[in-house]
């Protein structure tokens, strides 16, 4: 089954509030005129109830079908609101007019596509039980998954399965893409100092360099991947920060190490922050100093459920048909907090084609409009399919 009819209807209409978002960007849990237009825009539907402030700033709306069905439980669809902390060189008409904000990752399209579908279920109500579109706050970064999960998210609106999608620049427009078991990595923040005793740079002897040992500390944690961990699983560890010193002539007393730990299973995660510190305190000691090491929690491994995701690759598959869903598409070491949903209830997590586009995260990012009916067309098609009208 192809595109929704009424979702090609509503495109100029959903493309203009895609826009509309796209130009007014606000971060972290700081989305209060994207939520309230969110919110505005439900209640304008019909949905059945709308809920906002859900883990701090997200919005719920819930939509009751036609269907008689009351066993199985509220489906939730998630979509995330917030924007990038960096300014926008896409040139568009509709760029970010928010200094130092900019939807660089297609939250925007992802929010404007999940509110056509509210508003077409909204308009048919062609399914049994439940839907509830979720509007989440925070994902860059602030952990909004977790704050609306903590807030009784599952437990208020009935959810027994819940969903997530997002785009993909690379993958063509019109395709989809997903796997069962680990999808997205766990990212955990590594922060380790190096407490030497400063000197004169002529006269080194005289005091105890935390450069030289810092430096030593970069190469030797590469081993973690390359000599530790089996080569099948999946770990990155990069140092992306160095900072140390003040000038040309003197040895600081501190040098400073930042970066971040990925992993595609919590064993892997765990042995990479416990060897991280190993090996920085034995660095340490062997240059008589010591080191500060500490790992800041990240996200958790996004793992798609089996069955939730056969079930996804098959609305998909009626969409694009089937020769245009992959549904063994590698893992990602990027991280997504829908992964805290995902702990909570069983679920999938699908990717969507934003065709040849700047990448995520790039300043001249813009998403793809023709995309928009494909998402929407999958919510709707997912809501229909798994809780069809009795």
């Amino acid at each position: 089954m192809p595109i929704i009819n009424r979702m090609a209807e509503l495109h100029d209409e959903i493309t203009a509030w895609r826009r509309g978002f796209h130009s007014d960007p606000e971060l972290l849990y700081d989305v209060h005129r994207t939520a309230a237009s969110v919110a505005a825009k439900l209640r304008e539907f019909g949905c059945n109830e709308v809920a906002e402030g859900i883990g701090r700033t997200g919005v719920v709306g819930i939509i009751e079908g036609n269907g008689t069905d009351g066993t199985a439980g509220t489906i939730g669809l998630r979509a995330d609101m917030d924007a990038l902390p960096m300014n926008e060189t896409s040139g568009k008409p509709w760029s970010s007019k928010n200094d130092g904000k900019m939807h660089a990752c297609g939250h925007d399209g992802h929010t404007a596509m999940l509110l056509g579908a509210a508003r077409y279920l909204c308009e048919t109500r062609n399914f049994s039980g439940r839907v509830a579109v979720i509007f989440q706050p925070a994902e860059e970064g602030g952990a909004g998954g977790r704050a609306m999960v903590k807030d009784g998210l599952m437990e208020r609106f009935g959810i027994s399965e819940v969903y997530g999608m997002h785009n993909l620049p690379g993958l063509p427009v019109g395709e989809f893409a997903m796997r069962p078991g680990p999808i997205m990595a766990s990212t955990d923040e590594l922060n380790i100092t190096f407490v030497g005793d400063g000197s004169h740079a002529a006269m080194p002897h005289q005091g105890k360099d935390p450069i030289v040992a810092a430096a030593q500390c970069v190469t030797a944690l590469q081993s973690i991947v390359s000599r530790n961990t089996n080569p099948v699983d999946s770990l990155v560890v990069s140092v992306t920060q160095f900072h140390a010193g003040t000038g040309h002539n003197i040895i600081p007393g501190r040098a400073v190490l930042n970066g971040t730990i990925r992993a595609l299973s919590g064993e892997v995660r765990d042995f990479a922050k416990k060897r991280l510190k190993e090996i920085a305190e034995g660095v340490a000691a062997a240059h008589g100093i010591e080191a500060e090491v500490r790992v800041s929690t990240g996200y958790p491994v996004t793992v798609n459920h089996l069955d939730e995701t056969a079930k996804s690759v098959a609305v998909a598959s009626e969409i694009a048909g089937t020769d245009k869903v992959n549904a063994d598409y590698p893992p990602m070491l990027g991280a997504e907090d829908f992964s805290y949903m995902l702990e909570a209830r069983p679920g999938a997590f699908i990717f969507m084609g934003n065709g040849d586009t700047a990448s995520l995260h790039n300043s001249s990012y813009d998403f793809n409009d023709d995309a928009i009916p494909h998402g929407s067309s999958y919510w709707a098609r997912l809501v229909e399919t798994l809780r069809p009208a009795a």
